[in-house]
């Protein structure tokens, strides 16, 4: 039976203010979901996705869809139709041709779903209606253009915060392709440098690479744990789950701050268990991408 991987990132806490666009009144609003009575930020799948896209263009991999910078909206381009056997974007991420006469003559389908799943990235700190202001100046005097008639006051709302996500991949999708499982090793690296998860105005930087990981690797359909475990304080409670009546340790790799923090009692019990253990993230997702995926490629 084919293998599916499913994780949970804990990112690193920093200030996070919006990561979209203006809005009335100058007022920069940060998205959030309400959970106990409390709200917390959230950052979009699509926001994050669109970050991964443009990593894997930066390591060299060809993709057919690139960022417009100099229109007047929010704009893309593609290269081509889209073709998941040419480009790894393609391939990834999938796609929708809503007027698919050409890629029926093309015999390629109109739409293709993600081989990367993932979910929201959800606060682990609620929002404490914090924010700032600062004033953006008139063009006056000789200036040859201006924006409006007088200065404005912006209203950006702050959270100080790290944030959670999960992401899943069945091991079988990433190896539908040619290089199906060499795009899908460049995207679990991608995920372990992820930056730059923002909308078309973003002015702000907040990491969304791992501070702490916990990947399990099953031929379960379901990651069978709680997909946004980690708690306020960095810990991980699931944990205790896993024993011979449970969750099985050889099928769980755990990695970054999580495993540095953790005390050598739990450390050599969660080994007795099987559990593969990482003082460093990146080190955790290379060692996934060398034995299950460019190890098929050899």
């Amino acid at each position: 039976m084919s293998k599916n991987l499913f994780a949970t990132v804990l990112t690193y806490v920093a200030p996070s203010s919006n990561y979209r666009g203006e809005s009335e009144a100058n007022r920069t609003i940060l998205q959030k979901i309400s959970r106990g009575g409390k709200e917390f930020a959230v950052i979009s799948p699509e926001a994050m996705r669109n970050a991964l896209r443009e990593i894997i263009a930066q390591k060299g991999l060809d993709c057919n869809r690139s960022r417009l910078h100099d229109e007047d909206q929010l704009a893309v381009e593609f290269k081509d139709y889209p073709n998941a056997d040419k480009y790894a974007d393609d391939f990834l991420f999938g796609y929708m041709v809503a007027k698919n006469e050409e890629m029926k003559k093309l015999g390629r389908p109109a739409k293709r779903d993600s081989v990367l799943r993932m979910n929201l990235a959800v606060a682990l700190s609620p929002y404490r209606f914090n924010a700032t202001f600062h004033q953006s100046p008139l063009n006056a005097g000789k200036s040859p253009w201006k924006n409006d008639t007088s200065s404005a006051l912006i209203h950006k709302e702050i959270s100080w915060t790290d944030f959670q996500y999960p992401f899943a991949l069945s091991l079988d999708d990433c190896a539908s392709s040619r290089d199906g499982l060499k795009w899908s090793a460049a995207l679990l690296d991608a995920i372990g440098e992820l930056a730059s998860v923002a909308g078309g105005h973003a002015r702000s930087y907040f990491e969304m690479s791992p501070r702490s990981i916990v990947l399990r690797i099953t031929e379960s359909l379901v990651a069978g744990y709680n997909t946004y475990g980690f708690c306020e304080d960095g810990s991980f409670p699931e944990l205790e789950r896993i024993n011979d009546n449970d969750l099985p340790g050889r099928e769980f790799l755990i990695g970054g701050d999580l495993v540095r923090a953790m005390p050598v009692e739990q450390k050599e019990k969660l080994k007795s268990q099987g559990v593969s253990l990482f003082e460093n993230p990146q080190v955790l997702l290379k060692s996934v991408t060398e034995e299950h995926m460019l190890a098929e490629v050899r």
